[in-house]
């Protein structure tokens, strides 16, 4: 089974400061760089650069508010990369099941020939 990943969505989302963005935003519904950098560890400078970058892989959009952008998550793109990481999950579980497998194999072909040994 392969399973086609975005790696601009997944590079996005690999950075923890984002991740906690995305979260405020999901769970406050929208957001400025400013409200979202009293939020967080870093700068609203640093906020809007990590906004940029997921503006660009288009996890959120920005509307102007005043003399700001205020950003939302898509929740089309967000559903695309819930159902890529269930892809990806549903592709290692049957790896590690086929893994499971072999290795069962190995281990009773041990326990045969240990048997064997006995005799």
């Amino acid at each position: 089974m392969t399973v086609v990943v975005d790696d601009d969505l997944w590079s996005a989302v690999g950075d923890p400061t984002r991740r906690r963005m995305l979260d405020l935003l999901l769970s406050g519904g929208a957001g400025t760089a400013t409200s979202l950098s009293e939020q967080l560890p870093v700068t609203r400078q640093a906020v809007s650069k990590h906004l940029g970058v997921l503006d660009r892989v288009g996890l959120v959009h920005a509307t102007p508010s005043g003399r700001e952008k205020r950003y939302h998550v898509d929740d089309e793109q967000f559903a695309r990369a819930i159902a890529q990481l269930s892809a990806v999950g549903a592709a290692w579980d049957a790896r590690l099941h086929r893994i499971k497998r072999i290795a069962e194999t190995i281990q009773r072909t041990q326990d045969d020939e240990a048997q064997d040994r006995e005799r």
